[in-house]
């Protein structure tokens, strides 16, 4: 049987979801999460066949977490279900590996059409987005000079938590490292963005997706 992990931080939405694919009897859900962080750590646990990921998630975007994901476990196929349809969303969660792209507003069935497709191997967007603009712009190289890609995994989780407004302690109780090393994961990633205060890393944030303006 499929297994797959839900994540997503409202615990109706955990829910229905849950029926849906239960109901059907694809699947097996071998475990949910509320927040990004335990959604990255739960796929690098139980290593399931499908993720289904919304992308506004605390403590670590969704964004994010697709990332870790496909690093953590290659085999684990994601499907982002989120309330955002402009271009930037689908087109960043597909670089980063999505295998499917589904609005909330779409109807129930929707979601188990895209579980078959990406069991199958295929890639499955709702009906509203476009495709053929999607997939043209997929196809672009990612731009090599993106900032983020010069820092670590690490690096990337204290962006989010930085720009959310977290002091050095939050930080590090979040991520169970020290107040001093949280201190030095944000002065170095500070200097490879090239900012200089919190307010431009808040606008960094913003402009990459990871929090909400």
């Amino acid at each position: 049987m499929t297994t797959t992990i839900i994540a997503d931080d409202h615990e109706i939405v955990r829910r229905g979801i849950r029926g849906i694919l239960e109901g059907e009897k694809l699947c097996t859900v071998v475990a949910e999460a509320a927040d990004g962080l335990s959604a990255a750590q739960l796929v690098e646990k139980h290593k399931p066949d499908v993720l289904i990921l919304d992308l506004n998630m605390p403590r670590l975007h969704g964004i994010e977490v697709l990332r870790q994901a496909r690093a953590s476990s290659p085999a684990t196929r994601v499907i982002v279900l989120s309330m955002h349809n402009d271009e930037p969303y689908v087109i960043e969660s597909l670089r980063a590996g999505a295998s499917a792209y589904i609005l909330k507003g779409s109807e129930s069935q929707e979601i188990v059409h895209a579980l078959k497709e990406v069991l199958s191997g295929r890639r499955y967007l709702s009906a509203t987005l476009s495709e053929w603009a999607i997939n043209a712009l997929v196809a672009k190289p990612a731009d090599d000079a993106d900032p983020l890609q010069s820092l670590t995994q690490r690096e990337r989780m204290v962006v989010q938590l930085a720009a959310e407004g977290h002091t050095n302690a939050e930080i590090a109780e979040k991520l169970f490292i020290s107040p001093r090393t949280a201190e030095t994961h944000r002065t170095n990633l500070l200097r490879k963005l090239g900012l200089q205060t919190q307010t431009d890393l808040v606008r960094f944030a913003i402009r990459k997706g990871l929090i909400q303006p």
